[in-house]
């Protein structure tokens, strides 16, 4: 098994979310889990990878050639695919991937949540997406989404597909029980 990581190319403010980034790495390859992640060695994203590294770990970065030009893919991987662009480096890291989780990041990577949660509802993947919700980080996004969910623009359904959990331990037990829902548009009920 593979878990995609979206992460941050910054370490945000205070310890705990590089913290959290490190326990994810080395908590993936206890568990024999490989890591497919952007590929770079700064921020966050750094910390997973260089804990996994450390660990003994599979781990495959994705980096457009733009990133490589500018000198932050990470030199320590499994392997590193260099791709063209962003569009290409989604793709390949959800090709490699059998689920997904998002630490706390920047725009990066909640695009990177939001377009994986998208395909979700869409049938495009059946893979479970799961949110590790560091020191209540995603809160206000979890809040947008229960609007959305209100306000009848995300199905209950759809925004109970991410998993959300404080401890990375627990997002992979809850993939094993996961069970995607039925595709936007499969029902003869949709608007």
């Amino acid at each position: 098994m593979r878990v995609c990581v979206f992460c941050g190319s910054s370490a945000g403010k205070g310890s705990g979310y590089l913290a959290a980034a490190e326990d994810v790495g080395r908590t993936l390859t206890a568990a024999g889990v490989g890591l497919v992640y952007g590929g770079a060695g700064v921020g966050t994203m750094g910390a997973v990878a260089d804990a996994a590294v450390a660990a003994g770990g599979e781990v495959i970065g994705v980096i457009p050639q733009s990133l490589v030009d500018r000198e932050i893919a990470h030199p320590g991987l499994s392997e590193l695919h260099v791709v063209a662009d962003l569009h290409e480096r989604k793709a390949k890291m959800a090709s490699l991937s059998d689920a997904f989780l998002a630490l706390p990041g920047g725009a990066g990577t909640l695009e990177e949540l939001f377009e994986v949660f998208t395909w979700a509802q869409l049938g495009l993947h059946a893979k479970p997406i799961a949110l590790l919700d560091v020191g209540g980080f995603y809160r206000p996004v979890l809040e947008m989404l229960d609007h959305m969910a209100a306000e009848g623009f995300l199905r209950p359904e759809y925004r109970d597909m991410l998993i959300v959990e404080t401890a990375v331990e627990r997002v992979l037990d809850r993939y094993k029980d996961y069970s995607p829902s039925r595709p936007k548009w499969a029902r003869s009920d949709e608007e």
